[in-house]
C-alpha cells in the first residue's frame, strides 16, 4: 500500500486564466482579476439554496455589502471601500462558502487555509487590517445583507431570521442593488452577469483607490 508523502499531495487548482493557485501555499500573483471575479461569481451563499431560479453569488453579495456599508457614516474611503468588496474574496478563490452551522466541524487545517488565502489577497490589494470601528461597520452591513437575503432570496420569515439564524439586524425592503444596476429586487444575477458586475467595480476602486491621496 503506498503511502502518499505531503510533497505527493496535490493543493493546486488551475484558474480559468491558467495560472495556478497553491491552496496551501498561496501568493498573491496566483490569479488575475477575472479569476476571483468568476469564482465569486460562481460560487453560492447559503450552500446553494434559493427561492428562485438560480441561487445567489458570493459576488452579488458583495456588491450588496459594499452599497449598505457606503450608506454608513462615515462614508469609506475607496480602498476602505474595495476591502468591503473583497471581504469574501477567499471563498472565490476556494469555490466554497461555508454556510455558518457546518464551521465549527471543518476544523482549524481549514481555517488556517481560509486565513492564509485572506491574507494574500490583502497583500495583492494593499488593503489595509480592519481596526475595530471599522470591522463594526463591516459587520453592520454584512448582517443587513444576510438578513435580508435570507427572507427575499431564501425564503425564510423574518422572524425565523432573528431566532434561527440569530441574525439581529433588520430586512431591508429595498434591494440597494436595484438603483444602481437595475433589474428585479432581490433576484440572483447570472455567474455571467455577477463576475462583469464585479470585475467593472473591483476595476473602479482599484483606480479609485491608486489615485486617492495619500
Amino acid at each position: 500500500m503506498h503511502n502518499s508523502s505531503s510533497a505527493d499531495v496535490r493543493a493546486w487548482v488551475r484558474m480559468p486564466s491558467g495560472k495556478r493557485l497553491d491552496l496551501l501555499n498561496p501568493t498573491p500573483f496566483d490569479w488575475d482579476d477575472a479569476d476571483l471575479a468568476l469564482g465569486l461569481a460562481r460560487t453560492y451563499r447559503w450552500g446553494g439554496h434559493s427561492a428562485w431560479p438560480l441561487p445567489l453569488s458570493v459576488a452579488q453579495h458583495s456588491l450588496t455589502v459594499m452599497l449598505l456599508r457606503r450608506a454608513i457614516a462615515p462614508p469609506p474611503t475607496p480602498l476602505q471601500e474595495l476591502r468591503e468588496l473583497l471581504h469574501d474574496a477567499e471563498e472565490g478563490l476556494l469555490g466554497f462558502d461555508a454556510i455558518s452551522v457546518i464551521k465549527p466541524f471543518l476544523g482549524e487545517g481549514f481555517r488556517a487555509l481560509t486565513r492564509r488565502l485572506e491574507q494574500m489577497v490583502f497583500l495583492r490589494y494593499g488593503l489595509p487590517a480592519w481596526t475595530e470601528k471599522e470591522h463594526r461597520l463591516h459587520k453592520q452591513a454584512d448582517r443587513l445583507a444576510a438578513a435580508s437575503e435570507a427572507v427575499h432570496v431564501t425564503g425564510w420569515t423574518p422572524d425565523e431570521v432573528k431566532r434561527t439564524l440569530k441574525i439581529r439586524a433588520d430586512v431591508l425592503d429595498q434591494d440597494p442593488l436595484v438603483p444602481y444596476f437595475g433589474g428585479t429586487p432581490w433576484e440572483p444575477w447570472s455567474p455571467g452577469l455577477a463576475a462583469e458586475r464585479f470585475l467593472a467595480e473591483l476595476d473602479r476602486l482599484k483606480q479609485a483607490s491608486a489615485n486617492a491621496p495619500a
